[in-house]
């Protein structure tokens, strides 16, 4: 394999993780040659360059951020990190994201990023899903481009490579396991005396997904062959979303309560409620769905993810319908309270026509914008259009295992961003994964940065690879379609023994059988075969926890309709995933653990 460039520090992946990590680096170590590889060009490439939502979070303690008067208040913030993820992530990593958030948004202000402020010029700060305090910072619905754009304009400006439409196929190592660079899909490769992979999450492994199309999980992938520990994969975020826009159909969506129906206008909610439940609760759960998105087991809202999966896997096609209320619905029968807390609702009289007979008004009162950015993408609510359903893979609570120095179990490896793990657990507050992009990319970078300027270049070689056939066999297309099918099958809203253990067998006869490649290029095969080491992660691990715990819904079988309990503290372990030969173990794990009352400092 022919050399092509050498640097002091590589980073994989051009998101907010991979540039902050980049931007760290050169001002730790201005001496050093540092680089980023990006699949595409830099401006649009990464989950932060191109999502969007209702109104996207970043977390952070700040001067002023409740409870006031509090010296250390980002003590607070630690333990909802490790107590909203179900005490399955490391401590001193919840300390870590906590301790230096705040720093983390005073940099992103600096550079630019137009933060909603208060009239006093501090930042206006909401409360998110599973906080009691506000940290929840925020620009808007783009809070996350705008993160990127300010990152990107810093990058411009220093003397960091870009290496754009470059796709990475292994990491390098020596005889030690010391990662010594990174292998290229064209056959050329880098070398490096430290990489960091921020590489994002796998959204393209399933069918429906809010991910750009190209986030194949390479950066788990490639340190899963090449022996790094992973955690956590099991857990994914996974939220009702517009098929068609990729919208997270939360907030006003559901709030506004339209209708549940498939392709027959059959409204199929209440027979997934028990045949006494009032229709004022079964529609109470519904509007609370909006504040909890992601499909969580503590959440009683699971309800509303089970029947929409469940009714897919029997063959319909799932629709949110706003033309019209819901059977039973009546809002002289619901409790103000349940909508007071919301300021856009609370100065509405809903028992007021139109507002008490329609969603499409109710919507229109309380979030008039997702409308119009429905309208301008092909979904014209106001006539009559419904917004097709489906549960879609929003983020990756797992991944590769680090410590708070971003590092990895493998010398000279670093992680941040999505791809990492261990610093959330089943659950996480929302606004903490921008936030922790921003944390642990700096930290990546500083770290790495120090570990190249004491270390030398080394050769070293990519792990046995398996290249698809130029003939015979399955087609690559036909093999990343079958993956998908599986996950979105088995591996989505509702898991179990007897399908992991379907999921796997058909999954590992892929893997085993022969591809061929021809119509496909180097890229395509290589993303299915991250695609394929990607499913085989999260399977092992569902398959290792018996149990239900935030997104991970397990039940009895495949027809259930009520998922198994948690088994708590029995199973506050998580589950370290590696290779042992050309298959993936996992192993049970407790935890880092910590006095709260003690906390040790993130970095020594």
């Amino acid at each position: 394999m022919a050399e092509q460039k050498k640097f002091d520090v590589l980073v994989v992946g051009s998101g907010g993780a991979g540039l902050r990590a980049a931007i760290a680096a050169k001002e730790a170590r201005p001496e050093l040659a540092v680089a980023v590889l990006t699949k595409g060009k830099l401006e649009s490439s990464g989950v932060t360059a191109l999502s969007c939502s209702d109104r996207m979070a970043f977390h952070a303690t700040l001067e002023h951020t409740e409870p006031h008067g509090e010296k250390e208040a980002w003590r607070y913030h630690a333990e909802d990190i490790y107590r909203i993820g179900g005490y399955v992530s490391d401590a001193d990593l919840a300390v870590t994201l906590a301790k230096y958030a705040g720093d983390a948004y005073h940099f992103l202000d600096q550079l630019g990023v137009p933060f909603a402020k208060r009239p006093d010029g501090l930042a206006d700060q909401f409360v998110t899903d599973g906080s009691k305090y506000a940290r929840a910072c925020y620009t808007g619905p783009y809070t996350a481009n705008h993160i990127h754009q300010a990152l990107v304009r810093k990058v411009r400006t220093m003397d960091i490579a870009i290496l754009e439409n470059s796709v990475a196929a292994d990491l390098l190592q020596n005889s030690q396991g010391v990662v010594t660079g990174v292998a290229l899909v064209n056959g050329t490769a880098i070398q490096a005396k430290a990489v960091i992979l921020a590489t994002g999450g796998a959204g393209a492994a399933w069918k429906v997904h809010v991910f750009p199309n190209d986030m194949t999980g390479d950066g788990f992938a490639m340190s899963f062959r090449a022996g790094a520990e992973l955690v956590n994969m099991e857990f994914i975020q996974i939220g009702l979303s517009s098929v068609k826009t990729k919208l997270a159909c939360s907030g006003s969506m559901m709030r506004s309560w339209p209708r549940l129906v498939d392709e027959n206008d059959r409204e199929f909610l209440r027979d997934y409620f028990d045949a006494d439940t009032p229709w004022e609760e079964i529609y109470t759960v519904l509007f609370r769905k909006g504040a909890s998105w992601p499909v969580s087991y503590e959440e009683a809202s699971h309800v509303i993810d089970i029947a929409v999966y469940s009714e897919m896997m029997a063959g319909h096609t799932v629709y949110l319908d706003y033309s019209k209320n819901p059977t039973g619905f009546d809002l002289r029968k619901m409790n103000p309270n349940v909508w007071a807390r919301y300021a856009n609702m609370a100065k509405l009289n809903l028992t007021d026509p139109p507002l008490a007979t329609s969603p499409l008004e109710r919507l229109k009162a309380i979030n008039m914008p997702s409308i119009a950015w429905l309208k301008e993408r092909g979904v014209d609510l106001e006539k009559g259009d419904r917004i097709e359903l489906a549960p879609a893979i929003q983020h990756f609570q797992g991944g590769i295992k680090i410590n708070p120095r971003a590092e990895t179990s493998l010398k000279g490896l670093y992680a941040a961003g999505e791809c990492a793990g261990g610093q959330h657990g089943a659950n996480r507050p929302g606004g903490n994964a921008l936030m922790d992009s921003q944390v642990m990319g700096m930290i990546a970078g500083v770290e790495a940065a120090g570990f190249a300027a004491g270390a030398k270049f080394l050769r070293g070689k990519a792990p046995a690879g398996g290249a698809a056939a130029t003939g015979g066999g399955i087609k690559v297309a036909e093999v990343a379609a079958k993956v998908r099918d599986l996950m979105s099958k088995y591996a989505s809203i509702k898991r179990s023994a007897s399908g992991t253990e379907t999921a796997l067998a058909e999954l590992r006869q892929l893997a085993a059988a022969r591809w061929d490649g021809a119509g496909a290029d180097e890229r395509q095969v290589q993303e299915t075969r991250n695609i394929v080491s990607v499913a085989e992660l999260v399977l092992v691990a569902m398959s290792a926890r018996p149990e239900s715990r935030g997104p991970h819904l397990y039940f009895e079988n495949q027809q259930a309709r009520k998922p198994l309990p948690k088994q708590d503290p029995e199973w506050r372990k998580y589950l370290v995933i590696r290779r042992e030969g050309n298959e993936a173990t996992a192993q049970p794990r407790v935890p880092v653990q910590a006095d709260w009352e003690e906390l040790p400092d993130a970095i020594k």
